[in-house]
């Protein structure tokens, strides 16, 4: 048979010259975000495939990124690949350029970063939802810059298993595309996308961009399969079959292909190309049971290995399929993966030595299918425990996977293992700021030990406290409701047994206070009972009890007199930093309640701190407040000095308020000055850090 490449083309002509203009206007620096949409097997990514083609011979790069279904993939999975990739062929120089003050962020995704520059990359501490904005905003940065040395084109295949933080840091690229040299082309099967709401609102987010654009794939015209059947098989065939095969595949390129694949090794059609009517030969009329079909016409060791790796994943390794699948030799192995690739059923994964994937998951799909509950339960055991074994020592990095395949086998080997790795998972999504996938992890942890997110009870054991201390941390990073109270229970395991080094750690978890309302100050108000007496332990605690109960209760007397004991302890205690911090709250307070004077008034020692510690963050926090009360008080030879770099230095910081705040203080002064059109576009810009 010969190769079917660029067969499908015939049809897709008109979609192919729209492809192309968007990537045109790209190049010439209008990005552009292109969805290609439509049933399993439609053609999508093979159109995507055809445009990547034309864009390297543009002289663009091209990157692709690839979506799982429930595979135990690690965070941000679609985006870590190609940035990986892309890592991976570029000089330290110019990668170092690219980056810029994302740096450390970026290399928390892609740890190879760290390598490349030959660099220990550490990142200031902020607040959860912070980070991930940083993060975002680091990427966003980096493949634009990427992007403005080489045109690029990133694809994201299957977006219809995204998960949702990899959704929330497209909507945030998204955004930013239109003046950039970027296109970013999606392929999304329309039906699996309809029943996710959370990739139905990315769309609707998508859909109203004017750099969006969408085509929805259909099935070939009749003369589009004639020329494909001619080509796959490098004969004329005659025009009822060509009328058969067209009603019967509705013109879907993947089920066409496997129906002439199966039509040829039945011997139906011949050298002729002659073939009855489909539905006189009795075939099959869905494309699963095309592909059952043409399984069961492999050996049955080969069926074996592979019913086998679609329990595994759309990916598998030969290592481990070699030692899972029983009584066969690495030569019959070998021979059955050989007779796979022949049929076309799977591929090599480039540039992964004995890694391979199913060709279509609709492959993988009807295999795994095939298998009894009981069969597959069991199957997910022994690949959990051989993934172990072969992870060793670098199990956090897998964790993810091992909670995929062990929440599965739950029903024979018990939810130890789903607990513990569920929590592991848990944790390293939260390092790389992929709240939403913690939450998944910490709450399948819970539910496998009977415990509801939402009830009264504490803790009942260290695990416990600790899935409750992750879900907490993972709620606050995306103001989740039920985060305080989370974060009490694990407080009160902690507390409860005299662990008060763990219990302060909760407490001193930086979520941000609940502005009217009570959210953190109890927690930290019992922390402080813990804390040993004029320690920088208590000082810290002292410094946010100060800025919560200022926030959340209304006391200004009482968060001033904690704030104030905060700076001495630290002044004791040498710690210039944690007393700018303090000083910075402060001065939030003093705002919060009209006390405008005395936010001026720290102006002094926070120049003086500024010049001695490298506390940016502070910093920021506290000349946003001050060019605020400035302004009101009509002070504008003060505020001037205070907005000199105000803005470079809020962009390194990278905290969502506190950036999209410097912005509108420095276009507020831009308006009473006169000029209007800086005005326009520093809210311009500060309208795309923060929407709302």
């Amino acid at each position: 048979m010969a190769s079917q490449s660029g067969d499908i083309f015939v049809g897709r002509q008109r979609e192919m010259s729209e492809l192309r203009a968007a990537l045109d206007e790209a190049m010439a620096g209008h990005g552009r975000l292109v969805m290609l949409a439509g049933e399993p097997g439609i053609g999508k990514t093979r159109t995507a495939q055809e445009l990547a083609k034309y864009a390297r011979s543009c002289g663009a790069l091209v990157l692709w990124g690839w979506c799982y279904e429930g595979e135990g993939s690690p965070p941000y999975w679609p985006w870590v690949g190609p940035i990986r990739t892309y890592v991976q062929q570029t000089e330290p120089d110019l990668l170092r350029s690219q980056l810029g003050p994302g740096a450390s962020d970026v290399a928390g995704l892609v740890h190879e970063i760290a390598d490349k520059l030959g660099e220990k990359l550490t990142t200031t501490p902020v607040e959860p939802e912070q980070a991930r904005f940083r993060m975002f905003d680091a990427v966003s940065s980096f493949l634009k810059s990427a992007a403005a040395d080489q045109p690029m084109l990133l694809v994201l295949d299957d977006l219809h298993w995204a998960d949702e933080d990899s959704l929330l840091l497209l909507q945030f690229l998204a955004r930013q595309i239109e003046d950039t040299q970027l296109m970013v082309v999606l392929t999304c099967r329309e039906a699996e996308a309809a029943s996710s709401p959370i990739v139905t609102e990315a769309l609707a987010q998508f859909s109203r961009l004017p750099a969006f654009r969408r085509h929805v794939l259909g099935g070939l015209e009749i003369a589009d399969v004639h020329h494909f059947l001619g080509t796959a098989t490098v004969l004329d065939p005659n025009s009822d079959l060509i009328r058969s095969l067209h009603a019967h595949t509705e013109g879907n390129p993947f089920f066409l292909g496997e129906m002439i694949r199966l039509l040829v090794s039945q011997g139906v059609i011949e050298s002729d190309g002659a073939g009855g009517l489909i539905g006189e030969l009795g075939l099959p009329q869905g494309v699963r049971d095309v592909i059952g079909q043409r399984l069961r016409r492999l050996s049955g060791q080969c069926n074996q290995a592979l019913t086998t790796a679609s329990v595994v994943g759309r990916v598998f390794d030969f290592r481990l399929l070699e030692v899972i699948v029983e009584d066969i030799s690495e030569d019959d192995m070998l021979g059955s993966v050989e007779e796979a690739l022949e049929a076309r059923l799977i591929e090599e994964v480039p540039g992964q030595g004995d890694h391979y994937q199913f060709t279509h998951a609709l492959v993988q799909q009807t295999l795994s299918e095939s298998l009894s509950s009981s069969r597959k339960v069991r199957l997910h055991a022994r690949i959990g425990e051989e993934l172990e074994s072969m992870y060793g020592g670098n199990l956090e990095n897998h964790a993810a996977e091992l909670a995929h395949h062990f929440s599965q086998a739950a029903p024979v080997l018990g939810t130890d293992k789903l607990v513990r790795y569920a929590l592991m998972a848990g944790e390293s999504a939260l390092a790389a700021y992929a709240h939403e996938e913690a939450m998944g992890h910490f709450v399948q942890g819970l539910e496998a030990r009977e415990i509801a997110v939402d009830d009264e009870t504490s803790a009942p054991d260290e695990d416990a406290a600790a899935l409750l201390f992750g879900i907490g941390r993972a709620q606050a990073a995306i103001r989740r409701r039920g985060a305080a109270h989370n974060l009490t229970r694990a407080f009160d395991y902690y507390a409860g047994v005299g662990q008060s080094e763990k219990a302060v750690e909760v407490a001193k978890f930086p979520m941000a206070p609940g502005v009217g309302r009570l959210r953190v100050t109890g927690l930290i108000s019992r922390a402080l009972e813990l804390a040993p007496p004029d320690s920088l332990e208590m000082a810290g605690l002292l410094a946010r009890y100060g800025w919560t109960v200022g926030q959340e209760v209304g006391d200004y007397d009482k968060a001033m007199s904690s704030l104030n004991r905060a700076i001495a302890i630290a002044q004791e205690q040498g710690d210039q930093f944690l007393e700018m911090s303090a000083r910075a709250y402060a001065a939030e307070i003093n705002f919060f309640h009209l006390h405008l004077q005395q936010v001026m008034d720290e102006g002094p020692e926070m120049r003086e701190l500024e010049r001695r510690v490298n506390n940016p963050l502070a910093v920021v926090h506290y000349r946003y407040f001050a060019i605020t009360a400035g302004h009101f008080l009509g002070r504008n030879e003060d505020v001037a000095p205070l907005l000199e770099n105000s803005i470079e230095l809020a962009e390194r910081v990278r905290n969502q308020p506190l950036l999209a705040g410097t912005l509108f203080a420095n276009a507020v002064t831009a308006y009473v000055d006169g000029r209007l059109q800086l005005a326009r576009d520093l809210t311009d810009r500060g309208l795309l850090v923060l929407p709302a």
